[in-house]
C-alpha cells in the first residue's frame, strides 16, 4: 500500500470516528432531554411552580417547588453577581496591569486552571468546615459563599480568555491618543462587553445546576428564605431528595422539577450562544 492510499485510510478511519463520536453525544443529549419530558411532564403543573410545599409534600401530597425555584435564582443570582465583582478586576488586573511575564501573572493563570477543575464538593467540604468552626449554620449565605469560589475561576478565564482576542492595534490607538491605562481599559471593557455577559451566563448555568456544594452549606427548607442567614432550597438538592423517595408520585415530581431546571439551563445556553454570535460580529 502506497503512502498517499495509508494517507487516506487513516483520513477515512479519523472522520469515522468523529461522527459516531458526535452521532453518541447527540443520541446522549437526546436521551436525557427525553427520558426527563417523558417521565417529568405529566406531573408538571401549575400548582407545583407556584406553592411552596405543603404538608406531606414529600409524600405524594399537595404543594410545589416555588421555594427551590426560587432558592435557586437567588442563589445564582447573588453568586454569580459577587464572582464577576470579584473575578473581572482579576483578570483586567492581571492583563493590563501586571507584566505578561511576571511570576504572579504566570502562577494566578495556573492557580485558576486548578481551581476551575477542582470538584464542587471540596468547595463544599472546605466552606462547611469553617462554617462549624465559625458557629455558622447551613444558610443562603454559605451557599452563596461557596458557589463564588466555584464560579469566580469561571470569570477570571472566560474574560482572560476575552482579553487575548482583543487586537494590539486597539490598546496602541488608545494610547497614541493620550488615554490613560484606565481610559484604555473601558475602550476594551466596551469591546468585550457581548462577551462579558457570555462569562456571565455561563457562571449563572454553573451556580444553578450545582448540588453538591450547596447540599453541605445551604441547607434546605420550605419557605422562602427572607434573610441571608435562613436556610434556602434549591433545584438539584430538591431533585435529589425527592429522587430518593419510594413514592412513584414523589419519584415523577422529581422529573418534573428537572425539567424545570433543564429548561433555565437551555434558556442560558441560547443566551450564551447568541450573545456569542454577537461577540463575533462585533469583532469582525
Amino acid at each position: 500500500m502506497s503512502h498517499l492510499k495509508r494517507r487516506l485510510w487513516k483520513e477515512k478511519i479519523a472522520k469515522g470516528f468523529m461522527r459516531l463520536s458526535v452521532f453518541l453525544i447527540t443520541a446522549s443529549l437526546f436521551l436525557i432531554i427525553g427520558t426527563i419530558v417523558y417521565k417529568g411532564f405529566p406531573f408538571l403543573s401549575w400548582e407545583m411552580v407556584s406553592q411552596t410545599p405543603q404538608g406531606g409534600f414529600y409524600l405524594g401530597k399537595e404543594g410545589g417547588i416555588l421555594n427551590a425555584i426560587l432558592g435557586s435564582l437567588y442563589l445564582a443570582g447573588l453568586s454569580t453577581a459577587l464572582a464577576c465583582f470579584i473575578g473581572i478586576p482579576i483578570a483586567l488586573y492581571l492583563h493590563s496591569y501586571a507584566s505578561p511575564k511576571s511570576f504572579i501573572v504566570r502562577f494566578s493563570k495556573l492557580l485558576f486552571d486548578v481551581l476551575f477543575g477542582v470538584p464542587s464538593i471540596v468547595y463544599g467540604a472546605l466552606a462547611f468546615s469553617i462554617m462549624v468552626w465559625l458557629g455558622i449554620r447551613a444558610s443562603l449565605l454559605g451557599g452563596v459563599i461557596t458557589i463564588s469560589l466555584l464560579t469566580i475561576p469561571i470569570v477570571v478565564r472566560t474574560i482572560d480568555e476575552l482579553l487575548r482576542l482583543v487586537p494590539v492595534d486597539l490598546k496602541q490607538v488608545t494610547y497614541s491618543l493620550g488615554a490613560t491605562r484606565w481610559e484604555s481599559v473601558k475602550v476594551i471593557l466596551k469591546y468585550i462587553r457581548p462577551g462579558i455577559f457570555t462569562a456571565v451566563l455561563l457562571a449563572f448555568g454553573r451556580a444553578i445546576g450545582d448540588v453538591a456544594g450547596v447540599l453541605l452549606t445551604a441547607g434546605f427548607g420550605d419557605n422562602l428564605p427572607k434573610y441571608l442567614d435562613e436556610p434556602a432550597a434549591t433545584l438539584p438538592v430538591a431533585i435529589f431528595f425527592q429522587l430518593s423517595s419510594p413514592i412513584p408520585e414523589v419519584q415523577g415530581r422529581a422529573y418534573a422539577s428537572a425539567f424545570i431546571l433543564a429548561g433555565i439551563i437551555l434558556f442560558i445556553v441560547v443566551c450564551t450562544h447568541l450573545l456569542a454570535s454577537k461577540q463575533k460580529k462585533h469583532r469582525i
